[in-house]
């Protein structure tokens, strides 16, 4: 077992998990801290230590509104500890390995936790690396700066740095991903064959990865769990960026709102002021999430997939089936046609000839799985722009047991990928640890390969999963009842809406 590593700041001392064949490495910094002079910066050179650096314990989580208060399904799941510690100084990543040298060579897994770029933590129990580990993988989890401190934007900071004026929670996931190339074969992985991950906004953090020019090269495959959302009824607009000097005037407002004159006086604010200041803005204005800077996030990352312009690696993708819903909410028959006639225009007669669009729920009509779509449009259209990578698509129903009743809710697929099941507090049986096991294969085998076919512990083939295209469009569907793949034709009505979606990110500047 590796329980020592030499990295390029120092040697690390890890842990062995609780399967001591896998050792875990907990809070290693990997960029100076991000406070100071250096909030609102891109991360800084992380500095050499002397001795041995002992990683047992997580580090601190980034500054956020406390966890664990309220009664929301989140609090009860996940976000349970109102006591863990929380600071500034947050630029560290986690690693389990079961490599037992340096010259195994195993695939790495940088994984970027979700939380709307407001919330969220690697040491979240759900991402306990261990069950990925002991099937040959490495597992980094990266923490990043989050809301005011990581997506603020300002014309004095425009001014200050050019070259990376916003986005300093993607700019950390950037710098932890450079470091692990630069490390990883320390705790014997392979800096060639890295797959980035996340899921909601970390599977939209690795949409920017992605896009980014300056990352070409440094990853060999994606998984983008839960985050290429993008509404057929243009209802939503969740992860769509804002152009810098959009987010420049936030920023004026914020500072205004808080009652500083300059960037040097908001630097010397404590964090935590600047955090419940920051809570209360947005009560009346919007939240600061990533930005079209023009140097790190060239354009909106969706029209840069739709129109191939991303790294050409293997592509696994996917939804819950109950999350992002969308629909149109009208009050009659009558204004369904209007605001068809809005939203399609010339195609609105044949939107309105589809039997599903005349179904509701109360005022809800034509209810569909955008982001189902989305994906869907997504992998086809780079199919036809000759883009040979493959791509996979799963959807993910099972049975949720709980008082709560929660149906497929966004996140609860992190349970099972992880394989970390054991840890939450629902009265999962045997289908679902079942269910677990075969989603956590898969996930392992693209890791592994770019592919996610495979054996299952027992030496049996798991059901074979096809790429999604043009012919052969296969759903991977997730269910308790196992692995089901199904290869079908979308329905006219589907395939109206894909086609709608296409179109519409490809008439977006990117």
């Amino acid at each position: 077992m590796i329980r020592t590593a030499i990295t390029e700041n120092g040697i690390v001392r890890g842990i062995e998990a609780a399967d001591p064949r896998i050792t875990a490495f907990k809070g290693i910094p990997f960029a100076a801290p991000p406070v100071g002079e250096n909030r609102w910066r891109a991360p800084k050179p992380c500095p050499n230590w002397e001795g041995i650096l002992d990683a047992y314990r997580f580090a601190p989580i980034s500054v956020q509104d406390t966890p664990g208060i309220g009664e929301d399904i989140y609090c009860r799941e996940w976000h349970v500890d109102p006591d863990i510690v929380m600071d500034e100084d947050c630029l560290y990543l986690n690693i389990w390995t079961g490599a037992k040298s340096v010259e195994e060579k195993q695939p790495v897994l940088v994984w970027f936790f979700g939380g709307a770029l407001q919330w969220g933590y690697p040491a979240e129990m759900e991402f306990d690396g261990e069950r990925i580990a002991r099937r040959g993988v490495i597992v980094v989890t990266v923490n990043y700066r989050l809301n005011v401190f990581g997506f603020m934007a300002h014309p004095e900071i425009t001014a200050e740095e050019p070259l990376a004026p916003a986005n300093f929670g993607h700019l950390d996931q950037q710098a932890g991903l450079r470091w692990v190339v630069r490390n990883i074969s320390a705790f014997g992985g392979d800096p060639k064959n890295i797959t980035i991950a996340g899921q909601s906004a970390g599977g939209g953090s690795v949409l920017v990865q992605m896009t980014c020019p300056d990352n070409f090269g440094l990853f060999q495959k994606a998984i983008v769990q839960s985050a290429m959302i993008h509404s057929p009824y243009k209802d939503i607009s969740i992860g769509k960026p804002k152009t810098l000097s959009e987010a420049e005037q936030l920023g004026i407002k914020f500072f205004d709102f808080i009652g500083v004159k300059s960037l040097a006086e908001a630097r010397k604010l404590d964090p935590f002021y600047l955090r419940d200041m920051y809570a209360n803005f947005v009560k009346s204005n919007e939240r600061m999430f990533n930005v079209i800077d023009g140097k790190f996030c060239i354009g909106y990352p969706l029209s840069l997939y739709m129109k191939n312009k991303h790294a050409m690696v293997p592509v696994m993708s996917g939804n819950t089936s109950d999350e992002f819903l969308n629909s149109i909410s009208v009050n009659s028959e009558d204004e369904l046609t209007q605001k068809a006639k809005e939203l399609f225009g010339p195609h609105s007669e044949e939107f309105l000839n589809f039997e599903e669009t005349w179904k509701k729920n109360e005022n809800h009509y034509a209810t569909v799985s955008g982001i189902e779509c989305s994906v869907k449009s997504l992998f086809l259209q780079n199919q036809e722009l000759d883009n040979p990578q493959k791509c996979f698509y799963y959807r993910f129903d099972a049975d949720i047991p709980g008082w709560d009743k929660p149906g497929n809710f966004h996140s609860v697929d992190l349970w099972f990928f992880f394989e970390t099941l054991a840890k939450c507090w629902r009265p999962f049986t045997g289908k679902h640890y079942d269910l677990a096991r075969l989603m956590c294969n898969y996930m392992c085998n693209f890791i592994k390969n770019g592919d996610p076919n495979g054996k299952d512990a027992d030496g049996s083939d798991m059901p074979y999963w096809s790429p999604y295209t043009k012919e052969t469009p296969c759903d991977m569907l997730f269910s308790s009842e196992g692995a089901c793949p199904e290869i079908r034709e979308e329905s006219p009505f589907i395939q109206f809406l894909m086609d709608r979606i296409s179109e519409d990110l490809k008439q977006k500047e990117a």
